[in-house]
């Protein structure tokens, strides 16, 4: 099924949006997209930067194969993250999303893993996402 995957921050986690319809059909703290293409919509990203408030304007979109951590049985993938670009988007620095460690543009990959990780920072209780994409592409 062919999906848009974003980090809602409202709930902090996944939302995942059919394509087919463009409904929200769930939410997740963990999902895996084959032939993912990262996604960035230019008028979006300009009413950010005018309004100063954050908008559905960047996702993921592609084919959803894990949903959970329950489907890991049905496929049998346990993704080895060292093999994969951490990708990151904040959309008052960059107009794509970029690979965290070199900031060069992602724009298509083999394969996304999209999780929420708890915060690291003491007294801050706030998941955070955190976007891993195999054979990223500009």
């Amino acid at each position: 099924m062919r999906v848009e995957v974003y980090f809602n921050l409202h709930k902090h986690i996944w939302s995942v949006r059919s394509c087919k319809t463009g409904r929200v059909i769930g939410h997740t703290d963990e999902v895996h997209i084959d032939n993912p293409t990262f996604v960035v919509r230019k008028a979006g990203r300009k009413r950010v930067l005018r309004e100063g408030r954050k908008n559905v304007h960047a996702f993921v979109r592609g084919d959803i194969t894990v949903f959970n951590d329950f489907d890991y049985i049905k496929v049998g993938f346990d993704p080895d993250y060292l093999d994969y670009t951490l990708v990151s988007y904040n959309p008052y620095k960059f107009d794509t999303f970029v690979d965290v460690i070199d900031t060069r543009p992602v724009r298509t990959a083999k394969r996304a893993v999209l999780q929420i990780q708890p915060s690291m920072v003491v007294g801050n209780p706030v998941n955070r996402p955190y976007l891993y994409a195999e054979g990223a592409k500009p």
